[in-house]
């Protein structure tokens, strides 16, 4: 009798720590990595001092979540992506998006989204988001909008269509594989597709028209830091001998590789050339005296390997950074009283001095039409700088130099890209088919981005979020937790008696409700797993089909729209988006809301009532 007491007592205290965990995540007054840990804490303390007579959970089962396939798959697939943007692979791709997005935005979102629906309905989604977000980011900035606007629907979109195939969901398959063992028969392939079809169309209605009113819109660093506010830096790009640019003609006075850049002079020998630039075909040797913004030449250098080597072989007295080498972009102040002012950055020796090379100068008092080499230092003249991260961080006790560290960015280095995106086809290719398991493939490419130069042990350390990887960790604590007390089971037990006399359409409609509200605590595949045979129990007590009822735990454990622990791709853009864990509430409980409502009347069509 004190042993049932006991146990009914350690059960309230596991769903009360539930409880709480909600509303200090919700609250925000301390970090999550703190309230994580915390909970981690609590729970090992508490089963220590208040062991549950039979199968205690021990430290490995209640840190088991730390060492899940799930978490570490998404820490893996973290890296590739890290490895994708160092490399700036996907720059290609998403300079033809954005251009079309320019021509036609509207359809080139509808086409974007319709294409994340089919992949994600027939393949596991968490590559395909990790391979969308740096573009919806790109597409983000054109729209002059946050990340924020469209992360979050990136991963609504890719759930939804998880709910209308047996393989679209790791979920769905649980679910498959408890009905099998109950009933002995098979879920079909598209078993979900009808009922799922309807779900999906009436949440990509909600992510389409309502979704967008209830996210925030918050400032990036990136916005902070890029140099968005339009300065025009003067700058020099000089034709080697297999530069991009060598034997071309302006087009209407503009070159077309010189998008957004405006061409001020081109220095032939001792002879300039002003524009316009009638019958002018560029040479070997050429400069190009330019004027762009940061933002500009940022991305020149990031998406054409060509200007990057040609710059770097164009100024002698370094080695070429090799690939996977952090190279950096930094403004720099000349500060009244330094050394530089009156010299000319020939004469300064700027590459050999600093191990860095000046990009351009901003200077506000007047136009510059002269060779890089020949502008003369003033005071506040603003210098942009190119080089090795190492060398700019050198530059930070320099007197001469004013350097704004605020505003010192990593470049992509595309010198590794074609090897990123064979790697990155290659984790996609193995797990959509099955060739081995997403977990190994993920691991494996990571290891591969490393092992290729395609990033350095540093950029794939700082790649890994502890923040998402101690908050899977703690959910995994308490479903621990609530299973090993008994909540989890006593929970489903009681609505299942309690509700089970009113008629089946109200056992499902409470039975999606409950596993709906779970699978945004627990993991989705625990509740599948909890739910599937206490749902096909209760169908077969009252005499029903068991397909419905396995659909309904199927459906309703795939709603894990309400926080960032709802599902893996919730914690893939939680750090690109700048959510926070009240953001996903805010946008995904009435989703939740919306998809029991319509279930519950799929529900009552299906019963004739």
């Amino acid at each position: 009798m004190l042993e049932t007491i006991a146990e009914t007592w350690q059960m309230w205290a596991a769903m009360a720590l539930v409880a709480i965990s909600i509303v200090f995540y919700i609250w925000e007054k301390f970090a999550i990595e703190i309230v994580s840990s915390a909970i981690v804490a609590v729970v090992l303390v508490f089963f220590q001092f208040f062991p549950i007579a039979t199968n205690n959970p021990g430290a490995t089962e209640i840190l088991a979540g730390f060492a899940n396939p799930a978490l570490l798959t998404i820490m893996a697939l973290l890296v590739v992506g890290q490895g994708i943007f160092q490399t700036g692979a996907m720059d290609g791709p998403t300079q033809r998006l954005l251009t079309s997005y320019d021509k036609r935005p509207r359809t080139t979102l509808v086409s974007m989204f319709f294409f994340l629906f089919v992949v994600s309905a027939f393949i596991n989604n968490t590559p395909v988001v990790v391979m969308f977000i740096p573009i919806l980011v790109a597409i983000a900035g054109r729209m002059g909008a946050s990340p924020s606007k469209i992360m979050i629907p990136l991963s609504y979109v890719c759930i939804l269509a998880g709910m209308t195939t047996l393989i679209g969901s790791s979920t769905n398959l649980l679910v498959s594989d408890s009905y099998a063992a109950f009933t002995g028969e098979h879920l079909n392939f598209f078993a979900p597709s009808g009922y799922g079809i309807i779900l999906a169309a009436i949440g990509v209605i909600y992510v389409a028209f309502i979704l967008p009113r209830l996210l925030p819109e918050r400032a990036t660093m990136e916005r902070e830091i890029a140099g968005g506010d339009g300065k025009q830096f003067i700058a020099q790009l000089e034709v080697t001998r297999y530069h991009p640019l060598r034997g071309q003609s302006p087009v209407a006075g503009m070159f077309p590789d010189l998008p957004d850049i405006t061409v001020r002079m081109i220095q032939r020998g001792e002879h300039a050339i002003l524009p316009p630039f009638d019958d002018v075909k560029l040479r070997t040797g050429d400069l190009l005296i330019v004027a762009a913004t940061r933002k500009t030449l940022s991305d020149l250098l990031s998406s054409r390997a060509e200007y990057l080597r040609g710059l770097l072989q164009s100024r002698p007295g370094s080695d070429e950074p090799t690939p996977g080498e952090r190279l950096g972009l930094s403004e720099s102040v000349i500060p009244p009283g330094s050394r530089l002012i009156g010299r000319t950055v020939e004469q300064i020796g700027f590459r050999h001095l600093t191990g860095c090379v000046v990009l351009g100068v901003q200077r506000r008092s007047r136009m510059i039409r002269k060779k890089m080499g020949e502008i003369r230092i003033e005071a506040g003249d603003v210098l942009l700088l190119f080089g090795k991260a190492e060398a700019l961080r050198t530059l930070r006790n320099d007197r001469d130099l004013l350097l704004m560290a605020w505003a010192t960015t990593d470049l992509p280095d595309p010198r590794r890209a074609n090897y990123a995106l064979i790697i990155f086809a290659g984790v996609i290719v193995a797990a959509a088919t099955n060739l081995m398991p997403i977990v190994h493939a993920s691991i494996l490419g990571a290891v591969a981005m490393i092992a290729a130069g395609c990033l350095n042990s540093r950029q794939a350390a700082r790649a890994i979020d502890m923040r998402v990887y101690l908050l899977v960790g703690s959910a995994f604590a308490l479903g621990t937790a609530l299973q090993a007390t008994g909540a989890a089971n006593f929970i489903a037990g009681t609505v299942v008696a309690t509700f089970e006399p009113y008629g089946p359409v109200a056992l499902i409609s409470v039975l999606f409700l409950l596993i709906a509200l779970l699978t945004n605590v627990l993991s989705n595949n625990a509740t599948a797993i909890l739910f599937t045979p206490i749902a096909i129990a209760a169908a077969n007590q009252m005499g029903q089909d068991p397909t419905l009822f396995a659909l309904t735990v199927l459906f309703a454990a795939n709603t894990s729209f309400a926080t960032p622990i709802g599902y893996q791709t919730n914690l893939l853009v939680m750090g690109p988006g700048h959510y926070r864990f009240a953001d996903y509430i805010k946008a995904g409980a009435p989703l939740v809301f919306i998809l029991w409502i319509t279930f519950t009347a799929i529900a009552a069509f299906h019963f004739g009532f």
